[in-house]
């Protein structure tokens, strides 16, 4: 029988919790790496049981963890980022030129066919790859040395690269998203890389039609159609039908089209969710109502789902990469908040459960189908 494993990241510690695929028992366990910040875990599909962590804070700076039990207990990999690619600076907010430096991992995106090759997107904004189960790190230098990073600015949480994609159709391309530069493109397995920007606008840019400089804030996709692409970004909610080369807005009859999470059915391709927030500067959901939207002909039409979800007085947010789905037939939805609840839904969003009420802001959600 199929299991489920939520992975959760919050402000102060991961978390893993487990049902069945009846959904409707569910256990916790952590916090793990008590009192560091969890910006992402998220477990390798070619073995369910290899999970990959990242914790940082801005005293100790960045661990990479590695659990090769499904989160029973883990280790200290390799954590030897080190921007050696290309030389140069970025922008900083007001222009002048700032040389590149390591934060910390905000993604991590296990290869599809091997679990000891993963991905990591960093800030300021780089692609690294590990072939040996993160014990050592390369930067993947195309990425930042595309010919547009000098142009790079960051967005009010750093210049971060917190999507990565990888197609399982075509395996030599991926995606990766950048906050505030945009959204990008490899056809060689990350080599090279371009930015795919075109249809995508933003008024508060100079240019509002500009190559670069977009605030992307998530992108994703179903496996099944790897061509199509939804993007939740700084105002707009758009949709690309070829892979990126261009792009069109699908907002709609939002409340609002400013947010940070979307999450597209794992078998129903068309069916799309995000949680809108009042606007840029006031991160809660509008009148105080925890509302996700759904759209079932893949935008533009949507419509509020909040039967378990508190619908008065309520100021939370839900991050970029804090909402995800299962991939049992009926699509569960799951998103953590910045006031420590995770929800779910068994039935693509027409119900909600609380998974956990009072864990510390979640910062990230990855869920586990293990058959």
């Amino acid at each position: 029988m199929s299991k489920i494993r939520v992975l959760v990241g919050t402000n102060k510690g991961g978390f893993v919790i487990r049902g069945d695929a009846k959904r409707d028992s569910w256990e916790i366990s952590g916090p793990f790496f008590e009192g560091w910040q969890i910006y992402h875990m998220k477990g390798s599909p070619v073995d369910p049981n290899r999970i990959y962590a990242s914790q940082s804070t801005s005293w100790h700076g960045q661990v990479m963890q590695r659990s090769n039990d499904g989160g029973e207990t883990w280790e200290t990999v390799g954590n030897e980022f080190i921007y050696d690619g290309v030389p140069g600076t970025h922008q900083w907010y007001d222009g002048t030129p700032h040389p590149w430096e390591f934060a910390r991992v905000w993604h991590i995106e296990p290869s599809l066919d091997d679990p000891d090759t993963l991905y990591c997107g960093v800030e300021d904004a780089a692609l690294f790859v590990s072939r040996d189960g993160a014990n050592t790190w390369k930067e993947m230098s195309g990425f930042r040395g595309q010919g547009t990073g000098s142009s790079w600015t960051p967005g009010a949480g750093g210049m971060c690269l917190h999507t990565i994609l990888l197609d399982p159709v075509n395996q030599d391309r991926m995606f990766a998203a950048v906050s505030s530069a945009g959204v990008f493109r490899s056809d060689d397995r990350g080599e090279t890389w371009r930015p795919i920007t075109k249809g995508i606008r933003s008024e508060f840019l100079p240019n509002p039609d500009a190559e670069i400089g977009h605030c992307v804030h998530r992108i994703t996709m179903n496996p099944t159609r790897p061509e199509v692409l939804f993007m939740q970004k700084h105002w707009d909610v758009m949709r690309s039908d070829n892979a990126g080369e261009s792009w069109y807005e699908i907002s709609g009859n939002l409340p609002t089209d400013f947010g940070f999470p979307i999450a597209v059915s794992s078998n129903e391709p068309d069916t799309v969710f995000v949680v809108p927030i009042t606007s840029d500067l006031f991160h809660v959901p509008p009148e105080g109502k925890l509302r996700v939207y759904r759209s079932q002909v893949g935008g533009n039409d949507w419509e509020p789902l909040t039967k378990g979800l508190p619908q008065e007085h309520c100021y939370v947010n839900v991050l970029r990469d804090a909402m995800d789905v299962d991939e049992l037939d009926s699509c569960g939805v799951y998103f953590g908040t910045t006031g420590g609840q995770v929800f779910m839904s068994p039935d693509s969003g027409d119900t909600w459960q609380t998974l956990a009420q009072s864990l510390p802001s979640v910062l990230s959600i990855e869920v586990q189908t293990i058959r």
